[in-house]
């Protein structure tokens, strides 16, 4: 996918947090790790919800923040899942998916931040404000959920 608006980078992350969830939710099926496939389920959902977060900062952002140009974008490395099939977690362990997701979101994260300081109008810098603050937040939602998976 070409980014060249901020609504292209909003739809962009929509579907990275869609296509994670589509592979973690097939791998749960194959993990043969009830813990890892547990892990997996729950991961599915996350980003199913995240997905669908995401999508409603499209339908409500400023108009004129969405279609904002993005130059800066051409500077980044694209980000994805690590995930070249749907089933890439099957034969992961618990802790090696749980760091995987999180190398993902810190990405996603450090993209926003840096894109942030870029942004030439208010309406587009508040958007992306948003948008790092609800992946905050998620991730600490998430680090909390994991680790209590992990102490059981």
């Amino acid at each position: 996918m070409e980014i060249k608006t901020f609504e292209d980078l909003i739809d962009w992350t929509r579907q990275l947090h869609a296509h994670l969830a589509r592979c973690l939710h097939e791998s749960a099926k194959l993990n043969n790790d009830e813990r890892a496939s547990a892990l997996l389920d729950y991961l599915a959902g996350h980003e199913a919800l995240l997905e669908k977060a995401v999508g409603e900062f499209e339908k409500q952002a400023d108009r004129k923040a969405m279609d904002t140009r993005l130059y800066d974008y051409l500077n980044h490395k694209p980000i994805g899942p690590s995930a070249d099939s749907y089933t890439h977690y099957a034969s992961m362990s618990f802790r090696d998916i749980a760091a995987e997701v999180f190398q993902f979101h810190d990405q996603v994260m450090d993209l926003y931040d840096s894109l942030i300081g870029k942004a030439e109008i208010s309406e587009a810098k508040a958007l992306l404000e948003d948008l790092l603050a609800m992946e905050e937040h998620e991730a600490m939602r998430l680090s909390s959920q994991i680790g209590r998976m992990e102490d059981l």
